[in-house]
């Protein structure tokens, strides 16, 4: 018989919900959900149940929202569960070592990266911003540092020459999820031996801002198309026209030589827009006005004119 346990969920976005249901339908006790309170989303800032919560409530689970974990309420109440495991993904809180010293035998965190490269909160748009050819997930024990915890399991992922963070994120989360139930299958045959992460090898993923999405033209086009898969869907990567943003969803290198200063629009054929880098051409494929919806650039410049000699910025 398979051995069971006793574990609490902690998690908030999409990312986190195929963890969610894997463990659903893995035969482990899920006895509580951990995610984030409701907030406003979108226009009408229409306050919104997290991804996790809706969910959860699908299934039936008891659910808790706090707004803080540094509460004794909060800690209390997890410990009335008596969990054998945390099962942290994308919650959103850092916890503290009181709570993580809660569960018999630890807190696992499932991570977008193959550690101890990209810790921090974006592992996927910055392995796709970097070039990266392959990432993947790794399951650790947590511990109070950010994603320094001893790692359980890993799984590789190779990355698509046309991925977006978006298209990463998707198969990223659907393979968390399996590799969090391996992880658990390991430890109910106790057969999993944690390894400590060599810290020196460590690189970072910091949270990305609205305005770091702005194209830096002095860039290769390379480095440039790469930064632009990477910044799809959010933050969105953009330029600026006669002071107005322009998104940008799609670009090419053409590997020719740029003969302008980088973020001059050069000549080319009717139906597309090339920008001068500091090493090639940019051919923006897809594009969105600052007040219009995303389209071609064939449709785009059919309504808006954007001569050679034009700089952006």
């Amino acid at each position: 018989m398979k051995k069971t346990f006793n574990i609490i969920f902690m998690g908030t976005p999409d990312y986190a919900v195929p963890s969610l249901v894997a463990l659903h339908n893995s035969g482990y006790q899920l006895a509580l959900v951990v995610t984030q309170p409701d907030r406003p989303k979108g226009r009408g800032r229409k306050i919104l149940p997290p991804p996790v919560k809706k969910t959860a409530v699908d299934f039936g689970y008891d659910i808790v929202q706090p707004e803080s974990v540094n509460t004794k309420e909060f800690t209390d109440l997890l410990a009335r569960y008596k969990p054998d495991f945390f099962v942290v993904v994308a919650y959103g809180h850092i916890l503290p070592q009181n709570i993580l010293d809660i569960p018999k035998y630890g807190s696992i965190n499932v991570h977008a990266s193959l550690l101890p490269k990209y810790r921090g909160p974006a592992p996927i748009q910055w392995a796709v911003i970097n070039g990266e050819k392959e990432t993947g997930i790794t399951t650790i024990m947590m511990d109070k540092g950010m994603d320094t915890g001893d790692i359980l399991l890993t799984a590789k992922e190779t990355i698509l020459p046309d991925d977006t963070a978006a298209s990463l994120h998707d198969r990223l989360a659907v393979l968390g999820g399996k590799v969090l139930i391996q992880t658990l299958d390991r430890f109910a045959k106790e057969d999993i031996r944690p390894v400590v992460q060599d810290h020196s090898q460590a690189t970072r993923a910091p949270m990305l801002k609205k305005d770091d999405g702005r194209i830096s033209w002095e860039k290769p086009a390379e480095k440039i198309v790469a930064f632009i898969r990477g910044m799809t869907p959010w933050p969105g990567a953009f330029t600026f026209h006669n002071n107005k943003r322009l998104k940008i969803f799609k670009a090419e290198l053409i590997p020719s030589a740029a003969g302008a200063p980088p973020g001059t629009v050069v000549k080319g054929f009717a139906d597309e827009l090339r920008v001068a880098t500091a090493e090639g051409l940019l051919s923006i494929r897809e594009i969105q006005g600052e007040s219009g919806k995303r389209m071609t650039i064939k449709d785009f410049l059919r309504g808006h004119e954007i001569p050679p000699g034009t700089i952006l910025g």
